[in-house]
């Protein structure tokens, strides 16, 4: 790929500025940079989603691209369409052979030889095209993708629309290999994901024959597979290439800053220098002033090309406290079962039985689609179980964090959004500040926010909520890893008592979770990292 002057501005925003560089082909890229930097704009760039303000992007030859979002509930349609029949569309085999078919039926009424030809040669076209898409064995190789991403047959019988988050996941993932790209564009590819299906995506792409661009938080998932790394530099809005992984790009870049830094320390000093020389003759008699006159143009120069160091990025300020202490028992469920499809034969959930005591860090695991989600709407009653109890102690307070942030409302601004709390518009600014949002963008609808920033906004809600039992739905998805560091110091001194759903194996370990509910089975166990692991393992095996 060759990008050349390319330039783009959002208003008075730059985001990229006169960029030259080349990206090697059938390469894997991992994209990188700060909040703002520019990572999604550039993926809709090659999309063609967006035009630069001047510059081009050219390929090395016509490429077929294949782009996973970052939110996936919005690229799978909520139909009745099976999960198997959507997969199929990743190909388009059935509309290119009845394509075909329809020009020899027309070809057969004409007479004109140039008119036949014509139609010809796109039957031509239109077969190899078709046959890119291998249609004899491109069955063949959907199977191997469903067993590889261990999809049980129930899933595919079930429409689209009866999806988890985590599900949804799984099947545009699949959806996305199956269609046979020759680029890949995956932006923050391993949201909701659980271990065994990350497992099988990253051997699936280090062995993929064609280029993989990722944008990623998941730093351990980057080092597995890119062998470069494109870094967006949000200070001078260019775009710089490295050789080697995350691990190698961070050692790179951080000793790049240390020598920067020593550079601008210098640099001031000389700085200095120059001004008190400037000071001290300016005023001087003809020969001093002389000497002040040379000394300006230097510190001009200097201050032209002066070395120019990354800024600390803000990061959020969290503080999470419970109004009241609960209970010593703030939840118990006793018997719970509960299926979506009532006329389904087996229970999403059967016979879950807990007693949370205050304070404990409680972690639910399973492979997507098992009812983690589900089990957690039932506590926080958004869905009703179809027989059993969840019983609340009396001083039990809820804050709920969703994993599709559902409890925003996306048609209000961020004020707004925080108006059931009671607050001023400055309190509520305040406490907006805290998550970084300022100036107009309060006054944006949550609509229009980026998944990180809507996480942002539904932490900025969870703290407001003063619980003392936290209902946590993949917490640390779509959040930078700074962020999530600062969620899990938050939440390690959180005196209250946590429910947790999440794939983040090194954000779990450090809030010393100390149990573990497993499903479907609905086996409880003590938290050690190796019983996860090798229960994921095991799924991974079958």
């Amino acid at each position: 790929m060759n990008i050349k002057n390319l330039s783009l501005s959002f208003g008075f925003e730059t985001i990229f500025e006169n960029i030259t560089i080349q990206l090697p082909e059938m390469k894997k890229i991992g994209i990188v940079g700060s909040n703002g930097a520019g990572k999604t704009t550039f993926f809709k760039l090659l999309l063609k989603q967006i035009e630069p303000d001047q510059g081009t992007i050219t390929f090395y030859k016509k490429t077929r691209i294949s782009w996973l979002p970052q939110v996936i509930t919005d690229e799978v349609p909520e139909t009745e369409m099976s999960v198997f029949d959507y997969l199929l569309t990743g190909r388009p085999i059935q509309k290119l052979e009845n394509q075909i078919t329809k020009l020899y039926e027309e070809m057969a009424s004409i007479q004109e030889e140039k008119e036949i030809n014509k139609k010809l040669k796109k039957v031509e076209n239109l077969q190899s095209e078709l046959e890119y898409f291998e249609p004899y064995r491109a069955e063949e190789e959907l199977l191997k993708l469903i067993a590889g991403m261990n999809i049980e047959d129930t899933l595919l019988d079930l429409p689209l629309s009866r999806l988890s988050g985590g599900q949804k996941s799984k099947i545009a993932f699949l959806r996305l290999l199956y269609s046979k790209p020759e680029m890949i564009l995956l932006d923050e590819p391993t949201n909701h994901l659980d271990q065994s299906t990350k497992d099988f995506v990253i051997d699936y792409l280090k062995n993929y024959d064609g280029s993989v661009l990722i944008i990623s938080h998941d730093t351990a998932f980057l080092n597995q597979i890119v062998s470069h790394i494109l870094y967006l530099d949000k200070r001078t809005h260019q775009m710089e290439l490295f050789s080697g992984n995350y691990e190698q790009f961070e050692r790179i870049r951080k000793e790049r800053e240390l020598r920067l830094e020593k550079e601008a320390i210098k640099e001031q000093k000389e700085r200095e220098h120059l001004q008190r020389i400037i000071d001290k003759y300016i005023h001087g008699n003809e020969k001093k002033a002389k000497i002040a006159k040379d000394r300006q143009k230097k510190l001009a120069r200097l201050e032209e090309n002066a070395v120019v160091i990354e800024k600390k990025q803000k990061t959020a300020r969290i503080d999470l406290h419970q109004g009241r202490e609960s209970t010593s028992f703030p939840l118990k469920i006793e018997n719970l079962n509960f299926k979506y499809d009532k006329k389904a034969k087996r229970n999403l959930l059967y016979k879950i039985n807990l007693e949370i005591p205050r304070g404990e860090r409680f972690l639910i695991v399973g492979e997507n689609g098992v009812g983690k989600s589900t089990l957690l709407k039932l506590i926080v009653g958004a869905l009703t179980p179809d027989s059993g109890s969840i019983i609340l102690g009396p001083k039990t307070d809820i804050g709920y964090y969703a994993q599709e942030h559902e409890l925003l409302n996306l048609d209000q601004n961020l004020i707004e959004n925080l108006q059931e709390f009671n607050l001023t518009e400055n309190e509520s600014r305040g406490v907006l500040g805290k998550f970084l949002f300022q100036g107009d963008e309060l006054y944006k609808k949550a609509s229009v926010l980026s998944p990180g920033e809507r996480s942002r906004l539904a932490l900025a809600k969870l703290t407001l909520q003063k619980a003392n039992l936290l209902i946590l739905d993949e917490p640390t998805n779509h959040l930078d890893p700074e962020t999530q560091k600062i969620i899990a110091k938050n939440l390690k001194t959180f005196q209250g008592t946590i429910i947790l759903v999440s794939h983040n194996p090194e954000f779990v370990d450090s809030l010393g979770v100390e149990r573990t509910l497993i499903l479907p089975e609905g086996r409880l166990d003590y938290y050690k990292r190796e019983l996860v692991q090798k229960y994921y393992n095991l799924n991974k095996e079958k």
